[in-house]
């Protein structure tokens, strides 16, 4: 508990695990890049809460990567599994920056946001077998690619084997003649 985190290199976004998940727990990916997280923001200067999803009890569901969230959010939630409840600490150059968010958000304001990733989820259409059926597929296309490559290979080695034995014959037929030709006419 309390593993801290600095996501970024430079303190612009840093996570503190409050609960761990377990093991075996989903982290977000290209295949289940929506996510739904329960929250709670403050401002770290006043400790004033400006947003949150536990008063109600409802989930906010995103996906990542597609800028509909603050870049701190895009960067530390990639980093989570799900079940697991930390607090990310955002500079403003990851969060609003110095616009801020008028009125809750001031200008260069650093957010802290308890969050716990609740699922992560595949995009809408698509479900968990369909991706795993895909990937089955493209992986079972890269394999039949490759044999097919192979094949080629083995039939070129084969051509050029056969070339060169064919050049060897040839070669052998031509010593052969002159060798004949050296040995006639010319005894006494």
């Amino acid at each position: 508990m309390g593993d801290t985190l600095d996501l970024t290199g430079d303190g612009g976004v840093v996570k503190t695990i409050l609960k761990h998940a377990k093991a075996d727990a989903l982290r977000p990916s290209e295949d289940l890049p929506l996510v739904d997280v329960h929250y709670e923001g403050t401002l770290a200067e006043t400790g004033e809460v400006f947003d949150t999803t536990r008063e109600d009890n409802t989930v906010f569901s995103f996906e990542l990567g597609k800028g509909s969230v603050i870049q701190a959010w895009d960067i530390a939630l990639k980093t989570m599994k799900a079940g697991e409840v930390a607090k990310i600490t955002c500079k403003p150059d990851y969060a609003y920056g110095t616009a801020g968010s008028p009125p809750d958000i001031p200008p260069d304001a650093t957010l802290i946001f308890k969050v716990e990733l609740v699922a992560c989820k595949p995009r809408k259409g698509s479900s968990m077998s369909s991706v795993s059926e895909e990937r089955a597929r493209l992986e079972e296309l890269k394999k039949q690619r490759e044999l097919a490559a192979a094949v080629k290979e083995e039939e070129k080695k084969k051509r050029e084997e056969a070339k060169a034995a064919a050049a060897a014959r040839m070669q052998a037929k031509l010593e052969s003649k002159r060798n004949q030709g050296k040995g006639k006419g010319k005894s006494k």
